[in-house]
């Protein structure tokens, strides 16, 4: 892949157009495994009007860097490609894209899950909702010791 890895932005994406990039001009994949993540409408039983998500510019790319070098040490992978989206988004706006390439579909697939977990437990996003009761903070980093515990991962790392 020719192109940065990971990429925060307020605009939305283009499936095609990523895994297109991503698996550009390398015979040797044989698999790409995606997967997006879109706002609800609802979260912990209230309804949900807007989300906005905010960042540290720099820190949370290099931590998402991280997690991709990783995944690479893990698994058999040939690429890979994180866009997450920051600002204001309305419920179904896309709001994350996990990319993977590889020769066969086993390694992506693994990647791809492996990626995302990382993403909801360990990446530093800040997340604010807007309901009907008024605007809330919520942990973005969503605490899923399972997810954790199947990577070998520790919770108190996270």
């Amino acid at each position: 892949m020719t192109g940065p890895r990971v990429s925060i932005q307020t605009a939305d994406f283009d499936l095609s157009a990523e895994v297109a990039a991503l698996r550009a001009h390398d015979k040797g994949v044989g698999a790409v495994c995606s997967f997006v993540g879109t706002v609800r409408d609802r979260n912990d039983g209230q309804s949900v009007s807007t989300l906005e998500l905010e960042h540290y510019p720099g820190m949370t790319e290099k931590a998402i860097e991280a997690m991709i070098d990783e995944a690479h040490r893990r698994f058999d992978i040939l690429g890979a490609r994180v866009v997450h989206r920051v600002g204001l988004m309305q419920p179904l706006d896309q709001i994350v894209l996990v990319a993977v390439t590889s020769a066969h579909r086993g390694q992506s697939f693994q990647a791809c899950e492996f990626i995302m977990d990382y993403l909801k437990t360990q990446a530093p996003f800040w997340k604010k909702e807007q309901t009907p009761e008024g605007a809330r903070w919520v942990d973005a980093r969503v605490s899923d010791d399972a997810a954790l515990a199947r990577w070998g991962i520790a919770a108190s790392n996270a």
